[in-house]
This record gives C-alpha cells, structure tokens and sequence, in this order.
C-alpha cells in the first residue's frame, strides 16, 4: 500500500515524526508516487473516492491484464453508507471498464 506520509525530522541520531504531512497522496499525485516508490505501473489498484481516479487509470492503462476496483460503500449496516466525493469515480467505472464491488452485496465480512 502506498499513501500519504508523516514528515519526518532527524535528531540527535534518531528520526522523529513530526505533525505535518510529508505529502499528501491523492488525485494525480498518486500515479506519481506509485511510480516513485515502486518503479512499476500496478497490476491491481483498488480504491474508494474521486481522489483515486488516476491510480485507477494507472493501472488500467499497462500493456497487461490489470484489475482496477472501485469499492462501493452501500452498507450502513456494517459500514459508512456514502458515495459523496466519488460520483466521478463510478462514471469513469462505467466507460473504463473497472470492476465494482459493493460492501453490501460482494463483501461476506467487513469487519472481523
């Protein structure tokens, strides 16, 4: 998993994390940050909100077979019922060719 990361200071010979962000990892700086730790395009990214769009596209877009997955959270029961901030995400699903998988229908557990 690769995402947004703590700032770190050195001291005294030791690393310390501090309260600011070293970056923060979303929208089109993912694919970038991907590529940066990794070197590699993905071959399964997986995500949940308009923020995700592009490593989404990262993925879908190698010269292989990928799997880029969309999680819809559609269970208030077990989890946070909510599709703000991801209505970009599910129409790129539609026209991209990604895989949706609802907490409600496709997940046995959510939390254990």
């Amino acid at each position: 998993m690769i995402g947004s990361s703590v700032g770190l200071d050195f001291r005294e010979g030791h690393l310390l994390a501090t309260s600011k962000p070293e970056f923060l990892d979303d929208g089109p700086v993912k694919p970038v940050r991907i590529w940066g730790r990794t070197g590699r395009r993905p071959i399964l990214a997986a995500g949940n909100t308009n923020g995700d769009n592009g490593m989404l596209q990262y993925a879908a877009a190698g010269p292989g077979p990928s799997l880029s997955l969309l999680v819809l959270h559609d269970d208030p029961d077990r989890e946070f019922d909510y599709v703000a901030g991801a209505e970009k995400s599910f129409e790129l699903a539609k026209t991209s060719g990604w895989t949706v998988a609802s907490i409600k229908s496709d997940w046995a557990t959510v939390f254990v």
